[in-house]
């Protein structure tokens, strides 16, 4: 009954692990994605008359930079707020674009790679922030792996058999897993975090391509 328990609350353990780690996959794409987006619709900026061609360069090089900073200081609040805000600002120099020149492909072409960079926003922060393993998933861990140890234990009693140092091992292994999957699970909060290098270096390259 022991040995069924722990096989149990293996497969347990591999599927949340599976889960946890499937999202933290996604939070790493998501950032590439969003960033060669970015990107894309800076170029495309660089066709549109002026004023908006200024003005939306340097929307895009503060929020690009919102997001690289504001990451990095965990400041989430704040980053969704600012988002928002320059969200508006950009679409608002976009429809000022578009009225100039309405037959204009380019402008057709950047209000295309401006939407997707806001739809990617969104994609965000449903994948880093509301998209975690369900509480009926972690009650059912947990009870699995108290149920686990406490039998391991009950078992040994009624065995009437010495501690084994293997034990304490096998707990803290089993401890070490749940702690992993909880990192995992954590989005920007935990040990592991999703690499920005793809934002920091769209941020270097605007940076070096301003005047």
């Amino acid at each position: 009954m022991v040995a069924s328990i722990l096989g149990l609350l293996a497969f347990m353990l591999a599927f949340t692990f599976s889960l946890a780690a499937s999202r933290f996959d996604e939070r790493r794409h998501s950032v590439l994605a969003e960033a060669n987006s970015i990107g894309t619709t800076y170029l495309r900026a660089q066709t549109l008359p002026e004023p908006q061609r200024s003005e939306i360069s340097k929307l895009l090089y503060d929020y690009t930079q919102l997001r690289v900073e504001y990451i990095a200081a965990r400041k989430i609040d704040e980053l969704l707020i600012r988002s928002d805000a320059l969200h508006k600002e950009l679409w608002a120099q976009a429809a000022a674009a578009a009225k100039s020149d309405p037959s204009s492909i380019m402008i057709g072409l950047f209000l295309q790679s401006l939407n997707e960079t806001i739809d990617l926003h969104a994609t965000r922060v449903f994948v880093g922030l509301r998209s975690r393993i369900p509480p009926s998933i972690w009650v059912a861990l947990f009870s699995l792996t108290l149920i686990g140890m406490a039998s391991v234990g009950y078992q040994s009693g009624l065995s009437q058999t010495r501690r084994s140092p293997e034990m304490p091992i096998m707990a803290l292994a089993f401890a070490g897993v749940l702690l992993l999957i909880v990192d995992l699970d954590r989005g920007q909060d935990g040990f592991l975090e999703v690499n920005q290098q793809a934002m920091i270096d769209l941020l270097n390259n605007i940076k070096a391509s301003q005047p």
